[in-house]
């Protein structure tokens, strides 16, 4: 195992095609850029390596002009819906895109927001 510093939308300091497994555990919520950040761990599997991974999604998405930067701290205001986060999952490359868990986690400002872990293969 090995840990490297990179940016996960624009720049994982590993090469393509290196690695057979990427977890993730709500860090891709705190991304602007979504679908760069899937690009990104695509570009890095290895053919049938898997992507593991953790996250926030909401009942209801909000703009980047109504968030609140604790908020999105928190993984809230970052969220986007279960529908437009498996999207931006498959425009990252990915088709074999599974649900494994799924459990509410919080009701805040009208909004439900569910824990998720998928598994995902290149």
């Amino acid at each position: 195992m090995e840990f490297k510093k990179g940016d996960i939308e624009s720049g994982i300091p590993i090469e393509n095609n290196a690695a057979d497994v990427v977890i993730s555990n709500c860090v891709i919520n705190l991304t602007i850029d979504k679908v760069a950040a899937f690009k990104e761990i695509y570009r890095i599997l290895r053919s049938n390596g898997r992507m593991i991974i953790s996250d926030l999604v909401t009942s209801k998405e909000i703009g980047l002009e109504s968030a609140n930067s604790e908020e999105w701290c928190s993984c809230i205001d970052g969220a986007l819906t279960k529908e437009n986060y498996i999207d931006s999952i498959r425009k990252g490359g990915f088709k074999n895109i599974e649900i494994v868990q799924e459990t509410p986690y919080i009701e805040a400002h009208g909004r439900k927001i569910t824990s998720l872990v998928i598994k995902a293969v290149k």
